[in-house]
């Protein structure tokens, strides 16, 4: 049986922007389809995949079967056919085969689109042209605009399903408040995932996220029944202000919809500078793996994260050498601080060195700390540049105590067991050195630096992770 979805938009000339991992998994119409897919988001189950510039990506998925699955995906409507059974839109070959384009876009390279999935294409244009066709029968007519009431209709549904999900979620931690936290270790993993298995079928990622960091807790070692205290209390404010989303100013509530995991596109405006790379580092959740890379505006004086996703075991695609400048434009996304930005157009070859931050004091990267936590209360963490800090040992840690004398900040526990932390030793000496990492209520993580002497000039930037 055949299977599709989706509306009949016209084609663009242009090629389609390749998605990302968490539009593709926003897709899922639940959380079972959301892993049966990443299984199939590699190369491994996939023959004859392929892609074409007006935003189609199909191939063929090996089954039980012997005749493999034909799955063929309209990128510019959302709209999907497999000869699978499934009767879930989009069904998990769909979805595999999405993620596959996401991680790995090499892997779909440009192809002759096969016969069984043009067919399905050339019928999509053709009923889209009618439909962008004045009565007057006038040729060459622009498309028509995509219906923003079911656009309207869409994003509403979601929002209701999101707020069930919260409405859910505030009684399950006023039932583990009544009943004691120091309670909350007997009753195992197992009903903080079925928890975040509910916040999921909710289509609220990020709230499935913070409670399976709940569950984890109980496990942590001594005083977890504070550490609990304090992320349910975090939890519960997300909660509450979803609920009272209406009553939030502007800034304050794209925060709150990016905390739940509702996605935002970069809509701000692109800022040109010379950027320095000042660190990447890949952190896995599940079987999603998230790259974070910071970079430097030299004439802005600006800080900025991007961020990319892989799917499957596979790394996320987007990777920029640490220590490079590039002359390019970043676009921010919304909510508070905008630290994050989508790469836009860049303007010649990066150049292998660059000027560090100027750097300030650790008593004025926790001031700034705090000040983000204002408008967002759930931030686990700020980027700062502390300049002439010498990391001097703390008991069974480490410290970046400044040179001048006053305040020190404690080095995250995270960062003892890496070798980084042993090369920031090693290059100061005992000596002042500037240090960039993310500072947060558990410390400072050092992730780049570079020797005393090089601000304000160019200098070699040392990764530290």
């Amino acid at each position: 049986m055949l299977l599709s979805h989706g509306g009949e938009p016209l084609r663009t000339a242009a090629p389609v922007a390749r998605w990302t991992v968490e539009q593709v998994l926003a897709l899922a119409p639940d959380e079972s389809s959301r892993r049966a897919g990443g299984k199939l988001g590699s190369a491994g189950p996939w023959s004859g995949a392929g892609r074409d510039e007006s935003g189609a990506v199909w191939g063929l998925c090996q089954g039980s079967g012997s005749t493999p699955y034909r799955t063929v995906v309209d990128t510019t409507g959302s709209a999907y056919k497999c000869s699978c059974p499934s009767r879930k839109f989009p069904c998990k070959h769909a979805l595999g085969l999405l993620l596959l384009w996401a991680s790995d876009e090499a892997v779909l390279g440009p192809a002759e689109v096969p016969d069984w999935a043009g067919e399905w294409l050339d019928g999509r244009r053709g009923r889209a042209a009618a439909k962008a066709q004045p009565e007057g029968g006038a040729s060459g007519a622009a498309a028509s605009p995509a219906d923003p009431e079911a656009a309207r209709r869409r994003a509403e549904r979601r929002a209701g399903r999101i707020t069930g999900g919260a409405q859910e979620l505030e009684q399950r931690l006023l039932d583990l408040v009544r009943g004691g936290l120091a309670a909350a270790d007997q009753s195992g993993y197992g009903l903080w995932e079925e928890t975040a298995a509910r916040m999921v079928d909710a289509q609220a990622p990020g709230l499935a996220g913070r409670v399976r960091e709940l569950g984890a807790i109980p496990a942590s070692g001594p005083g977890w029944p504070a550490r609990l205290l304090q992320e349910c209390a975090l939890l519960h404010l997300l909660d509450t202000a979803w609920l009272g989303i209406d009553r939030l100013p502007e800034p304050l509530a794209a925060t709150v919809r990016t905390r739940v995991g509702l996605t935002s596109p970069a809509d701000g405006l692109p800022v040109r500078d010379r950027w320095l790379v000042l660190a990447q580092y890949d952190t896995p959740d599940g079987r999603i793996v998230t790259r974070r890379i910071w970079l430097y505006g030299k004439d802005s004086g600006r800080t900025a994260l991007l961020l990319s996703f892989g799917a499957a075991g596979r790394s996320p695609g987007q990777a920029l050498p640490v220590g490079v400048t590039l002359d390019a434009e970043l676009t921010p996304y919304q909510g508070a601080g905008q630290l994050r930005v989508e790469l836009g157009a860049q303007f010649g070859a990066p150049v292998p060195s660059g000027t560090p931050p100027r750097g300030s004091t650790t008593a004025a990267a926790v001031a700034a700390y705090g000040h983000a936590l204002r408008d967002d209360p759930w931030l686990e963490s700020w980027p700062a540049t502390l300049r002439e800090v010498i990391p001097v040992p703390l008991g069974d840690g480490w410290q970046l105590a400044d040179a001048t004398g006053g305040t020190a900040l404690p080095v995250v526990p995270s960062a003892l067991s890496r070798p980084g932390l042993w090369k920031l030793v090693a290059l100061s000496g005992g000596a002042p050195v500037t240090v960039f990492g993310e500072c947060g209520h558990r410390g400072f993580d050092p992730l780049a630096a570079w020797a005393d002497g090089s601000d304000g000039g160019a200098a070699e930037t040392v990764p530290l992770i």
